[in-house]
């Protein structure tokens, strides 16, 4: 039991960078933690982390070390459910993190139905808008929403996202329709704050030939900021766009309220706003200068030897999020849940 704990310990710390937050996730005082990891270097007789006051450091060891190690622990975790109830049986605590508005509405309703085929599983669902540091705070899985920075951690992409201008049909109606992308100059448009994460502004993809000179003087007078892209189709460029209104806020969702109050156009992701595009209650607008779309994500600390909970959560949310219509249907309305994995 006592070489087991050392090895947990020695994950614990290497994974989470520090003695402190490992033994702050165990519940435990530091010196606790460094007297299991000194009794494991003096039993092997080899050096596998290497501390300071101000940062720790795997040695060549130490990181050929750690990968036994996980590989262990993950098998020895799936060796007790494979005989618990007599198969496969996922069970732990899962810490999952995603967006806000995001998660209010495409994760939160999924947790139950989770937890509905794997009761064995715990599930703590954290909803915030700012990037958690998943090692630092004991997280097993972000979701996050689209471009990723460059980062350690592993990323699945579970599904595309598009970003669509929308606007009610009486707003539409009595202010006209933007036939492109620079007409938004003239519009009242919702948007983000200056203090809210959006900082490049609206993107959209737009044809060099579609531009023309005059629309090419009028967005370089705009300040627009413009990236060459280049087609199979011929070459488009990508432009960000910093459209102004009346009103702005922090809040997507109170952008998403106000847009369906009838106050502007907004651009919003398909995910908040698909429902209401079926339901004819927004109009989207310039969808054929919409750009790419960017990725929602799962994000992981590694790929692998990851837990038997981790991999059944990520399986069952690529499966939810695959299914046809699920970002237009209501996720209050009953839907197949997921496939119980192996």
């Amino acid at each position: 039991m006592d070489r087991l704990k050392q090895l947990e310990t020695f994950v614990a710390v290497a994974t989470r960078g520090s003695l402190t937050a490992a033994a702050r996730a165990e519940g435990v005082a530091p010196a606790l933690i460094g007297r299991r990891l000194d009794a494991l270097e003096e039993r092997l007789g080899v050096k596998l982390l290497l501390r300071t006051t101000r940062r720790l450091t795997l040695t060549h060891e130490g990181v050929a070390f750690l990968e036994h190690c996980q590989r262990l622990l993950v098998e020895l975790a799936d060796a007790e459910a494979s005989v618990s109830a007599g198969g496969v049986k996922a069970s732990g605590h899962l810490r999952v993190t995603a967006p806000a508005g995001f998660g209010r509405r495409h994760v939160a309703p999924l947790v139950p139905r989770f937890h509905g085929l794997h009761p064995e599983v715990t599930i703590s669902l954290n909803l915030s808008d700012r990037v958690i540091d998943m090692a630092g705070e004991n997280f097993d899985c972000a979701v996050r929403v689209g471009d990723l920075p460059d980062s350690s951690l592993v990323s699945i992409r579970l599904a595309d996202n598009r970003r669509r201008c929308v606007a009610t049909p009486e707003f539409l109606r009595r202010h006209g329709v933007p036939q492109h992308p620079q007409e938004l100059l003239r519009f009242a448009c919702l948007t983000l704050s200056s203090d809210a994460s959006q900082t490049r502004g609206w993107a959209f993809r737009v044809p060099r030939t579609a531009l023309g000179r005059n629309a090419e003087s009028a967005l370089a007078g705009a300040g627009v900021p413009r990236t060459a892209q280049g087609t199979a189709d011929g070459d488009y460029e990508v432009i960000h766009l910093k459209p102004h209104g009346p009103m702005d806020c922090s809040d997507g969702q109170v952008l998403h309220d106000w847009c369906l109050a009838g106050h502007g156009i907004a651009w919003r992701s398909t995910w908040e706003v698909e429902s209401e595009i079926r339901s004819g209650a927004l109009v989207a607008v310039l969808d054929e200068f919409a750009a790419p779309p960017n990725g929602i994500h799962a994000v992981v600390p590694q790929r692998k030897h990851l837990p038997l909970r981790v991999r059944l959560w990520l399986d069952f949310l690529k499966h939810q999020y695959a299914q046809p219509g699920f970002w237009s249907e209501s996720l209050q309305a009953a839907r197949p849940a997921g496939p119980m994995a192996a």
